[in-house]
This record gives structure tokens, C-alpha cells and sequence, in this order.
């Protein structure tokens, strides 16, 4: 069973920063592509970033210079630093693989990120 637990997110003024962390279980977390999501309301939900196994990354045109992905394989964790943050940043945040196919079981909680002055 997997688990993946998002973490970090909160109310931030415009061009703040926060720094979001992804907890995952599962001892083929370093094999997997993974990939940070958001949905904003009444949106669907849209990949971010992604890193693979051996941390190529892959940003949205939206987040590109801003955001940087990262993971910790020895510790299971994939992060998202999120810098110039806008109002059009609010979203919850997920992780999962990227794609998701085969753990769309899987979806946290996802954190919460507020942009608002």
C-alpha cells in the first residue's frame, strides 16, 4: 500500500515563498518519476513539476524559474520550492508518480497554498 503525505503549504503574501514536501511510502519511491500537481477551484487538476529517478526535471510554462523540484530518495521525500509566489498560484498541492497512472488510489490530502495580500 502506498501512502503519500503533502505537507507545508499556507497562507503567503504575493512574492513570498513556501517550501512543500511529499512523505512517500514504498521501497520503489527512487525508481518512479514523481510529480507535483495542483488544483485550483473549479479547475482540474494540472502537473506542475516533475523529477525522474535520477532528477531530470520538467516544469509548467506557468512555474518555470520560480518552482524547483527536488527528492531525497534515502528519505523518500520529493520537494517543491516555491518561490514569486502569485495569486494565481492558490491551489492544493499533490504528489504523486508522473503519470499517475495505476495510483490513482493514491491521491493525499494534498496542502493547501493560499497567495493573498
Amino acid at each position: 500500500q502506498v501512502q503519500l503525505v503533502e505537507s507545508g503549504g499556507g497562507l503567503v503574501q504575493p512574492g513570498g515563498s513556501l517550501r512543500l514536501s511529499c512523505a512517500a511510502s514504498g521501497s520503489i519511491f527512487s525508481t518512479l518519476t514523481m510529480g507535483w500537481y495542483r488544483q485550483a477551484p473549479g479547475k482540474q487538476r494540472e502537473l506542475v513539476a516533475r523529477i525522474t529517478n535520477n532528477g531530470g526535471t520538467y516544469y509548467a510554462d506557468s512555474v518555470k524559474g520560480r518552482f524547483t523540484i527536488s527528492r531525497d530518495n534515502a528519505k523518500n521525500t520529493v520537494y517543491l520550492q516555491m518561490n514569486s509566489l502569485k495569486p494565481e498560484d492558490t491551489a492544493v498541492y499533490y504528489c504523486n508518480k508522473s503519470p499517475p497512472s495505476g495510483w490513482d488510489n493514491y491521491w493525499g490530502q494534498g496542502t493547501q497554498v493560499t497567495v493573498s495580500s
